[in-house]
């Protein structure tokens, strides 16, 4: 019941837009949604699959019918969701997004604004709060979008994120990631194409351009199932491992060499580079 009086106050609120602007908070909001992101996390709660802003439009005052259960909440990792649930979810968001369709575009264009504006402001409120926990800014903007509403799932990402980058395997990995990731992109602006196709193994010339090939299907073979059952501490553990076959990689390969099907390939395997820890979280957004 505090959860939902907390979401019900605060979307209650921004739908009148009596919100804090500046140093101004007279209905104490701020502290209102400090304490509804602190029940989330120390409880552990998370939304079942996708319902998260169908939650706070609910309490915005929108009149269209939800069916019982859709904003359903549970402690239960969403990776452990059998395949019934997942399509009788699905479904549920079909048929609750059919009958929005019938209401007037103005009325659901406000109703959307104002739940991602709260849910803005619930994320800058998370920031605050993962701050006076040790976790960086940019490792939260790594594992998130402004839109977010999974906040205990955030915050999971972000304290296993944190702490690989507390090792030296993964504060070296970062700086081999972003080697990988601005000669990329400097090579696709400048050749004007995009170098997305799978690399081959068969082009590799040395030692170390094997090993990575190798490490990077094996990152992949544990990455892909550990993101998907919200393992992330398993995911981010085989990210950082890549660290020094990336090392090894940039010490005994020229990637701009003249050949230019072995360059080819080269802007191909950092490719996959960045699409593997992609994978994980956007280690662009990472300031070190």
């Amino acid at each position: 019941m505090a959860l939902a009086d907390k979401i019900d106050t605060l979307t209650g609120f921004w739908a009148i837009d009596e919100k804090p602007t500046g140093s101004k908070d007279p209905f104490a909001l701020r502290r209102a949604a400090l304490g509804l992101l602190r029940l989330i996390v120390e409880r552990n709660i998370e939304y079942h699959p996708g319902a998260g802003n169908w939650i706070f439009a609910l309490s915005a005052g929108q009149n269209f019918h939800i069916d019982p259960g859709f904003a359903e909440l549970s402690g239960k990792p969403l990776g452990q969701y059998t395949p019934e649930e997942r399509m009788a979810h699905e479904e549920l968001v079909a048929q609750a997004q059919a009958r929005s369709h019938d209401r007037d575009d103005a009325d659901v264009k406000r109703r959307n604004a104002v739940v991602h504006d709260l849910v803005r402001f619930l994320n800058d409120r998370l920031s605050g709060l993962l701050k006076d926990q040790g976790i960086r800014h940019d490792v939260l903007e790594a594992v998130r979008n402004p839109l977010d509403t999974q906040f205990t799932l955030i915050v999971r990402r972000a304290r296993d994120l944190q702490a690989v980058l507390n090792t030296d395997d993964g504060a070296n990995l970062i700086q081999g990631f972003k080697r990988a990731n601005n000669i990329l992109t400097q090579a696709e602006e400048k050749d004007g194409v995009s170098y997305e196709l799978d690399p081959n193994p068969k082009f590799a010339e040395n030692d170390a351009e094997k090993a990575l090939f190798k490490a990077l299907d094996e990152a992949a073979k544990v990455i892909t199932p550990a993101m998907e059952a919200e393992d992330f501490a398993s995911a981010m553990s085989a990210m950082a491992k890549l660290r020094a076959p990336i090392d090894a990689f940039f010490e005994d390969t020229k990637i701009n060499t003249d050949n230019d099907i072995i360059r080819r390939n080269r802007m191909c395997l950092l490719h996959r580079i960045r699409t593997i820890c992609g994978g994980v979280a956007d280690l662009t957004k990472l300031e070190s």
